[in-house]
């Protein structure tokens, strides 16, 4: 028996509601994933459930020539968790001031690496904080959710050539900030 598609699903749902919880629970955790890893777990627990409340209450209103509803909830996640953005930079921010020091040589080496990955972090979430909310939108569902160029236009409706300006943008500044040396290299 073939698993029916995510467009299936939904259109199963308007004339059956419960249809719609198979949806829920093929798309939950990655959708509170997402939203865990861009906010917090508090919070992903109450971006996951509006994503499905929306998701639930506009379904009637979904493309159905489009078999997987990925990047229609995670662009609804995108939108509430742009509701907290002033929350995600503070979040960045002070990751960044909590940016370990470097240690002396006379420390182990797995003590040396666990700091020079905690200082990573620091230099990465106020690299993070520091974009565009649009990039750094596009740069978190290409690496955190595994969407492609198309999927993240579709979900945050742009064109995918925005989306992959935006990507490449974002990417250039992450780079610049953790490996400077990098960036001098390929001037």
């Amino acid at each position: 028996m073939t698993q029916a598609t995510d467009a299936a699903l939904i259109e199963r749902s308007l004339t059956q509601p419960d249809c719609f919880a198979a949806l829920f629970d093929r798309h939950y955790a990655a959708i509170h994933g997402y939203a865990e890893r861009r906010l917090s777990r508090p919070l992903a627990d109450d971006i996951a459930a509006e994503t499905f409340l929306i998701a639930f209450d506009r379904r009637a209103t979904y493309d159905r020539s489009r078999p997987d509803a990925r990047p229609w909830l995670y662009g609804i996640a995108s939108n509430l968790i742009a509701r907290h953005h002033r929350a995600e930079v503070r979040q960045y921010q002070a990751l960044a001031r909590a940016e370990v020091s470097e240690v002396g040589e006379d420390h182990a080496e797995r003590v040396a690496d666990s700091l020079d990955a905690s200082a990573a972090r620091g230099r990465l979430a106020a690299a993070l904080a520091g974009l565009p909310a649009g990039d750094r939108d596009v740069l978190l569902l290409v690496a955190w959710a595994e969407l492609t160029s198309d999927e993240v236009g579709r979900a945050l409706g742009v064109p995918a050539g925005t989306v992959r300006s935006r990507l490449h943008r974002a990417r250039t500044k992450i780079r610049a900030v953790l490996d400077p040396a990098l960036i001098e290299k390929e001037r």
